[in-house]
């Protein structure tokens, strides 16, 4: 599939890609090819969702982009400017979040920031300026003068993001930025990142956390085993799906047996909540007719949040690499 030409809200057609990227290869010295020839763009403002199972390629190509991973060929340009020719100015466009905490525990975090902006000659007044402006964003600036090590792990998170935010950057690359922080965390995070995004940062976003990608990201790119293997707008490539997913909450407990229903799916999750898997083209009401015949009441229906999980697994899952022409 080609990639979208369509710009992101409020993005000139005239404007370069936040990121383009094309015909990048990478093969390590042990001969790996981790990438294949990738081309991709992300468009200004825009919230991008990179995804993949482990080892497809995403490290790599993040790696590439922030200039910690040499290229094998291919062209990287950031707003326009050629990474490879102009290192210095593209890389002062780009803020990254890496998936490892690297920041030192036993500095506090006001501190962090201002010696981050102390590396790329941002004054300390101003830098000062700015480090309460991100830590104040992050929920943070009570605990601007606490060892960092005392933080929590969605604090520590969190500040890694206020740091990378203190040069401004147009494009914020963040990678696993939710990992291992429980959902309340998680969704306040997402807040934050959304303020982010609307103020005009474009955001490239890695995440194993599905549902987080589909809240987010209104692009998508997918790579597995080195290549692109689906890429495009987040409601196009959803509504290509031929099976939509409900989850019926029941008046009262399910009988023993569910009624069949030709070409839908009911499984039973619970003894008052059913999941129904059905084509896309199927009536609904012939669905509710069985239910009912049953003698089985639905107080409630509501749309399961795994419609990207679905696409993922076709994308990469074993019937994917099985297919022809698909890269091994």
């Amino acid at each position: 599939m080609t990639a979208s030409t369509q710009p992101a809200a409020g993005a000139s057609a005239a404007s370069p890609p936040a990121l383009s990227v094309r015909d990048l290869r990478k093969t390590y010295d042990n001969g790996v090819e981790a990438l294949k020839g990738i081309s991709l763009d992300v468009h200004p403002g825009d919230f991008h969702a990179l995804l993949g199972p482990n080892g497809a390629g995403k490290s790599t190509l993040i790696g590439i982009v922030s200039s910690l991973v040499n290229k094998t060929s291919g062209e990287v340009n950031v707003f326009g400017v050629d990474l490879h020719a102009h290192r210095d100015q593209a890389m002062r466009l780009i803020g990254l979040v890496p998936q490892e905490l690297n920041f030192n525990m036993f500095e506090k975090p006001r501190d962090i920031l201002v010696n981050y902006a102390g590396f790329y000659g941002i004054p300390r007044a101003q830098a000062l300026v700015r480090a309460e402006e991100e830590l104040r964003r992050a929920q943070l600036w009570d605990k601007a003068q606490m060892m960092s090590r005392t933080l929590s792990g969605g604090m520590k998170r969190r500040l890694m993001i206020a740091r990378a935010m203190m040069t401004r950057p147009r494009l914020l690359i963040l990678d696993e930025p939710t990992a291992g922080v429980d959902i309340e965390i998680r969704r306040d995070m997402w807040k934050t990142l959304r303020e982010i995004n609307a103020a005009g940062t474009t955001i490239i976003l890695t995440t194993h956390y599905l549902e987080e990608a589909e809240n987010l990201c209104r692009h998508l790119a997918i790579i597995d085993r080195g290549v692109i293997v689906e890429q495009g707008p987040m409601r196009t490539l959803l509504a290509k799906l031929d099976v939509e997913g409900f989850l019926l909450d029941i008046d009262g407990a399910l009988p023993h047996a569910l009624p069949q229903v030709g070409g839908a799916t009911l499984v039973a999750l619970d003894a008052h909540t059913l999941d129904l898997d059905m084509p896309r083209a199927m009536d609904l009401n012939g669905v509710f007719a069985a239910l009912d015949a049953a003698g089985i009441r639905v107080r409630s229906m509501r749309t399961k949040s795994n419609r990207l999980e679905e696409l993922f697994v076709r994308m990469t899952g074993p019937q994917a690499a099985a297919q022809p022409g698909k890269a091994a």
